[in-house]
């Protein structure tokens, strides 16, 4: 139902952690938190009396640590899942270890900052557990309301697609954005990939400093290569850049080169970096060159970009509802008829290995 609040459970040895979320997601009117516990002893007695939708979990706890827990409630009851961690390289490590025990994604520990610096954090950290509530677990439900927060679209970084003037290239590129369980998406995705395929760049929602780790992992795994985007890399062949969290990133060209900026700007369709930005900059520089892709992921970033890389001539691909973890991306690019070809997971490398030769 869809006026059924979200009941949530926060597990974090902080008192002031704690405290800070539950004052975040308290002005959330689809939001409740259903109670707070310090460590996972305290959570299991909680979920004994009353079974929350989502639970938001530190990894570092005395008695017993979060991955353990993790472990255990996925294996026994499971539940969705949110890692609240630190920036910490070590934090990573372990965030990502969470991420392949069935947590749904990664939100960093809330720390006090200015005004826009709060509201920013109550905004991902309430999106995160929307897109939690709506994961493809057994057992979970129904879609839930998405908040009635403004989103500032790609005008705020990047002005309208007009048509290119610039020097014509037969050069392709590849474009993927990806939220709610796209980090085993494109883990399986690019380990798929030859290592002469078209360069590539990703948005994964993902918060700040994590997308270096999570580069490095998928480096070790793949035949091509695989980095955090920095400002003014070029896209190479055989490359995949995936833009670091707290930036945008955009595709440019000079010439026959392309290139990305990575830069910073307002939240867009409520995250940083945007996949609208991403996409509206391959519809811009790309065109008819680009590949457009659009992975599993809670709301609508990514959709209107993708209008309008469709038509510029770019060939787009979603991932059917089936293989995601939440069909809330794909969905809307399809309901704008922005999207060419609707396939599960495992067909999408091969289709887009095919389109950009």
């Amino acid at each position: 139902m869809t006026n059924t609040k979200i009941k949530v459970l926060i597990v974090d040895d902080s008192a002031v952690v704690r405290q800070t979320i539950s004052d975040a997601l308290s002005a959330e009117e689809d939001i409740v938190v259903m109670a707070t516990a310090s460590d996972p002893y305290y959570a299991a007695e909680r979920i004994e009396k009353e079974t929350p939708d989502v639970i938001i979990l530190d990894i570092e706890m005395p008695r017993m640590d979060g991955l353990t827990f993790l472990h255990r409630i996925m294996s026994q009851h499971p539940i969705p899942v949110v890692i609240c961690s630190s920036l910490a390289g070590e934090g990573s490590d372990s965030a990502f270890k969470a991420l392949s025990y069935g947590a749904v994604s990664i939100i960093t520990k809330p720390k006090m900052g200015t005004k826009q610096f709060l509201e920013e954090s109550r905004i991902l950290i309430a999106d995160a557990v929307r897109g939690a509530s709506q994961a493809n677990l057994k057992k979970i439900s129904a879609s839930i309301s998405t908040g009635t927060e403004p989103k500032i679209s790609a005008d705020a970084i990047l002005p309208p697609v007009k048509k290119s003037v610039l020097t014509e290239t037969t050069e392709k590129v590849i474009l993927v954005g990806a939220s709610t369980g796209g980090t085993e998406a494109l883990s399986l995705f690019l380990q798929a990939l030859p290592h002469d395929v078209a360069g590539i760049v990703i948005v994964q929602h993902m918060p700040e400093n994590f997308t270096r780790s999570f580069a490095e992992r998928l480096d070790s795994l793949c035949r091509i290569t695989v980095k955090e985007a920095k400002n003014g890399d070029s896209v190479l062949r055989g490359q995949a850049l995936i833009a670091p969290g707290n930036f945008h990133t955009l595709l440019k060209r000079s010439g026959a080169r392309y290139y990305v900026e990575v830069k910073d700007g307002p939240l867009v369709t409520r995250h940083r970096p945007s996949v609208d930005v991403l996409f509206r900059s391959g519809a811009t520089y790309a065109g008819k060159n680009a590949v457009g892709v659009i992975m599993t992921g809670m709301g609508d970033d990514g959709a209107k970009g993708m209008k309008e890389m469709k038509d510029a001539g770019a060939y787009t691909i979603a991932q059917d509802e089936k293989s995601c973890v939440v069909f809330g991306m794909p969905k809307e690019a399809i309901k704008l008829s922005a999207v060419d070809v609707i396939l599960p997971l495992d067909a999408i490398a091969g289709e887009s290995v095919r389109v950009s030769q």
